[in-house]
């Protein structure tokens, strides 16, 4: 299979500094795909590598099946939107919109043409005249993707750009973003530091920290079965408890012993167990015929969040739980003693490594 970018072993070094240390990952054609992760984690310098502002101290970059090493960002057919947007105030929409065409010297009907089209895709067809600073912030967000598709790019690369946005709009600027990338089929490579953005819109997401990719795999994957405890940490809560794997698919926590699933291999060894608050059940009866695990604990604190609550659990004192529960279920009170249960395949079990 052809994919649209490649990255084989790529390191950016700045003096002693890595920023990206070995990373290596494939982009399918038309797939929207996510570098998520912390501030600092290499995922903009990644993005950057790929656009053509950057070159790689060691390693190839590779788009369209072509390495682009040393192919300026200008020659790669590679759009870029950025977090400031980067968009000429003194002049109109049409104009930021054309100015990328201009400097192709496309004929001024070629560059009508697609203005007006691109215009349209954003549906933004009667504002081609307004200036930059008479817009709202996510009409400025759609005429600098405008102006990013409009050069027909194979690549559109994605720098954070909702970061200075309000959350209601913001929210409403994944869904628009998400029904451009639908209908051009464009490849997006989308950088991120909000997981519930990246979870949104993404097909693949790439979780980085320190300069490694920690895990590739759909929103899915790694939410439900993070492969390392940087991903169960970082993506969405989690519950992350310490134990040691035993014979017989039994794990120990502080001396507590509960049921778990894990390979061969890590039988014997120190590991880490990774359950979502979601997955564990609260309730005044106990579960066992119906749960994997079900243990008695007690309510030390909960959080009211209106569509959901957090319960803050002790088992004893050998460990603590955090649950979530809808708020339209049985609510319990602070120090009332109840039971947590949760199903085997629910709990993932990692690597101490990891």
């Amino acid at each position: 299979m052809s994919y649209d970018v490649e990255l084989l072993n790529v390191v950016k070094k700045y003096g002693n500094t890595t920023a990206v240390d070995n990373v290596s990952f494939y982009i399918k054609p038309g797939e929207f795909f996510s570098l998520l992760g912390p501030s600092g984690c290499g995922k903009s310098t990644t993005l950057r590598l790929i656009s053509g502002f950057e070159e790689p101290t060691y390693g190839d970059v590779k788009i369209g099946g072509h390495i682009v090493n040393d192919v300026p960002a200008y020659k790669r057919n590679v759009g870029m939107v950025f977090q400031s947007l980067a968009l000429f105030p003194h002049l109109t929409v049409g104009a930021n919109i054309a100015f990328g065409l201009k400097l192709k010297k496309l004929t001024k009907d070629e560059i009508d043409r697609r203005v007006d089209s691109i215009l349209d895709l954003v549906e933004l067809r009667d504002y081609r005249n307004r200036k930059i600073n008479e817009l709202s912030g996510g009409q400025r967000q759609r005429v600098a993707l405008a102006r990013a598709l409009v050069i027909e790019p194979s690549v559109l690369c994605l720098d954070e750009p909702l970061g200075a946005l309000d959350l209601k709009l913001r929210i409403q600027m994944q869904t628009e973003i998400k029904r451009i990338h639908d209908k051009t089929n464009n490849t997006f490579i989308y950088v991120t530091h909000d997981q519930g953005e990246a979870m949104a819109m993404s097909d693949r997401i790439a979780v980085m920290n320190n300069g490694k990719i920690e895990q590739i795999g759909t929103p899915k994957e790694v939410y439900e079965r993070p492969k390392t405890k940087f991903v169960a940490q970082f993506v969405g809560e989690s519950n992350l408890l310490t134990g040691k794997c035993l014979e017989g698919n039994k794990v120990v926590v502080n001396g507590f012993e509960l049921k778990g699933i894990f390979p061969n291999e890590l039988c014997g060894k120190e590991i880490y167990i990774s359950i979502k608050p979601e997955k564990i059940m609260v309730a005044k009866s106990h579960y066992v015929r119906k749960f994997d695990n079900s243990i008695e604990g007690k309510i030390e604190d909960f959080i009211y969040r209106g569509d959901d609550t957090i319960y803050k659990i002790s088992i004893g004192d050998k460990f603590e739980l955090s649950a979530r529960a809808q708020s339209i279920g049985t609510q319990f009170s602070k120090g009332e003693n109840i039971f947590v249960s949760w199903n085997v395949e629910d709990a993932v079990i990692l690597p101490m490594q990891g």
